[in-house]
């Protein structure tokens, strides 16, 4: 009989504990209210997201450097998540919006092979608003740079439910990558 309460107990504590799992953080930042427009040409604002977990990233269209590699990176973070049956919404700030109208996000999207039904390209604001939430808000650069580039983060943000940035991972190593795959599925609940 003892055997068989403490093998009880034992596993009551291990399942309890399971359950409390909690990621490491490295940022605690609010994200201003927004609205913007997605690759759809429809509004989205941190009143959806709010209530979710969700990733974020910097990127546009032009970039010949940095964006390439952190969107294909995004979209395999959001088909190992998909596989494994999660599907956070992503959000992916455009840093061009003069350039990166709907039209052209919407093929950006495609010829990155993104899943548009949990990942959306926003556009419809000023750089200078871009600037200010990329520098005071995830505490990155944003600058306007020679032939039309961009410096920018290349990195990759988890946001929880209450709109508050809780950790930055660097979006371009494979690491870093798998770290924030395993990071959602925690909070997400496995």
């Amino acid at each position: 009989m003892k055997v068989k309460m403490t093998i009880i107990l034992f596993t009551a504590i291990l399942i309890l504990s399971g359950c409390n799992k909690k990621i490491e953080t490295n940022m605690s930042e609010t994200v201003p209210d927004f609205e913007f427009t997605t690759q759809d040409n429809e509004p989205l604002g941190l009143k959806d997201l709010k209530g979710d977990w969700w990733i974020a990233y910097f990127s546009y269209t032009n970039c010949i450097t940095v964006c390439p590699r952190t969107t294909a990176n995004m979209v395999g973070v959001q088909e190992r998540l998909k596989e494994d049956g999660f599907e956070p919404r992503i959000v992916s700030f455009g840093i061009d919006p003069e350039n990166d109208t709907p039209d052209v996000l919407k093929s950006y999207a495609a010829d990155f092979g993104a899943d548009l039904s949990t990942m959306s390209f926003l556009t419809g604001y000023d750089f200078e608003t871009i600037q200010e939430i990329s520098r005071n808000t995830f505490l990155s650069i944003l600058e306007s740079g020679a032939l039309d580039q961009r410096a920018h983060s290349y990195y990759f943000y988890l946001v929880n439910p209450e709109g508050e940035i809780v950790k930055r991972y660097d979006g371009l190593t494979a690491t870093e990558n798998e770290l924030l795959i395993e990071d959602v599925k925690i909070v997400l609940g496995t």
